[in-house]
C-alpha cells in the first residue's frame, strides 16, 4: 500500500508523454480513477491479445492491418507495463 512519502505511477501520461505521480494513501478520488483506469486498461489488453491470436492464426491478413495491430499492441503492451510498475512499488 502506497504511503505519504510514496508516489505512485498513475495509469495515464501527462503533457509530452511525461509519467504522472500522485502522493496519496489510496482512498482519494485520484486514487480511485487510477484504479478504475488501471482495470479498463488490463481489459483491453487481453480483449486485444485475443484478437492477436485470431489475426494471426488467420493466413489472410493484409500487412496493414497487421501494422494496425502491432501499433495497438504496442500501446496495450505500454499500459499494462506501467500499471506493472506502479503495483509493484505500491507492493514493496
Amino acid at each position: 500500500m502506497t504511503t505519504h512519502n510514496e508516489l505512485r505511477l498513475l495509469p495515464w501520461s501527462g503533457p509530452e508523454g511525461n509519467p504522472c505521480y500522485l502522493s496519496t494513501e489510496g482512498s482519494g478520488f485520484l486514487s480511485r480513477l487510477a484504479d478504475n483506469t488501471e482495470s479498463v486498461q488490463l481489459e483491453v489488453a487481453a480483449e486485444l491479445l485475443e484478437h492477436a491470436l485470431e489475426v494471426l492464426g488467420d493466413g489472410e491478413t493484409e500487412p496493414n492491418e497487421l501494422r494496425l495491430l502491432a501499433m495497438d499492441m504496442t500501446e496495450a503492451l505500454r499500459d499494462v507495463r506501467r500499471v506493472a510498475i506502479s503495483r509493484g512499488r505500491r507492493c514493496r
